[in-house]
């Protein structure tokens, strides 16, 4: 039983790759790259660490494979998120990505920054539109660059199915590989059309629980918002989590998602806190980014003051 197990698995892992063998692939060329990086951990929507990664974290040079149908106003808005997360020049005109991302500072790794490496696209879905763990793996694999533990993020459009994805999970993050100097990556799903109640909050009102009216999304899309409030919480779980010493209080749950659902001051169940408006769409936010973007970020745990802190 355990050999025709792994015999499957093998050929699952097979047609993974093979799969790329007549797929449309466009590679966009980076922005700026710094060459290098550091990854941890993997994590469920709300919970649970399964391993760790021995990396450098100090700079992240992420790469990002875009599986599916993405608009050009849905990717700018995700990598103007990434590129604003080491844009300091928003930090004077009110709370930003760059001061939200700077908590991470405080885990014991210190201070990282990260870059946009790579870009591809993978437009005509050469694996299908549903997907299995092995599939990731193999996705994040397809680009190379950024040396010893480099991070590729692998996004999926709203019509791609991925295992546990609306069901236990938002989004993860792993091993490339079996070594542990084979890079890490994050997996986020677009969760528009198949789960905006568990995955979008606080843009879509919750399958169930308690709940105020759902917040407007600020780049006026509740899928995408909802992608970058998961893949944020990601690349911060992997940012402080080397050899899981980001762990709140020595547990088990990572600093992002130890404090799931909070936005601003006063969050409770069903409820995302005080947070700021836009005069002009009415849409919510809490930070602000490159361009004028406006983001909704996940509060995340601060070691130093013992709480989930938020930007507002």
């Amino acid at each position: 039983m355990a050999y025709i197990y792994r015999f499957a698995a093998l050929l699952v892992l097979l047609s993974a790759t093979a799969g790329f063998s007549s797929a449309m692939k466009i590679e966009l060329p980076p922005l700026k790259a710094n060459i290098s990086l550091n990854i941890s951990n993997s994590v469920n929507k709300n919970i649970i660490l399964n391993y760790s990664l021995s990396v450098n974290k100090n700079n992240i040079n992420l790469n990002i494979v875009w599986y599916g149908k993405f608009t050009p106003i849905q990717r700018s808005a995700i990598v103007d998120f990434i590129r604003s997360i080491n844009y300091t020049e928003t930090a004077a005109k009110g709370p930003s990505v760059a001061s939200w991302w700077k908590t991470t500072e405080k885990y014991k790794d210190g201070a990282s920054t990260i870059v946009v490496g790579k870009q591809l696209l993978l437009e005509d879905y050469p694996l299908g539109k549903s997907l299995k763990d092995p599939h990731l793996k193999a996705l994040s694999s397809k680009l190379s660059g950024g040396g010893v533990g480099s991070l590729t993020a692998v996004l999926t459009a709203k019509d791609v199915t991925v295992e546990g994805f609306c069901t236990n999970r938002c989004g993860s993050h792993g091993s490339k590989s079996s070594s542990v100097d084979g890079g890490a990556y994050v997996w986020v799903g677009n969760p528009e059309k198949q789960c905006p109640g568990y995955c979008a909050r606080p843009f879509h009102q919750p399958l169930n629980g308690p709940h105020s009216p759902p917040l407007i999304a600020p780049n006026g899309d509740v899928g995408v918002d909802g992608m970058i409030i998961h893949l944020a919480t990601l690349l911060a779980n992997t940012a402080t989590n080397t050899f899981k010493s980001g762990n709140v209080n020595g547990g088990d749950q990572e600093p992002a998602s130890y404090c799931v659902d909070r936005f601003g001051s006063g969050a409770y169940p069903g409820y995302a806190g005080r947070v700021l408006v836009d005069k002009t769409t009415g849409a919510s936010y809490n930070a602000l980014g490159l361009a004028g973007k406006k983001y909704l970020l996940p509060a995340m745990w601060d070691p130093q003051a013992g709480e989930c802190r938020t930007l507002v």
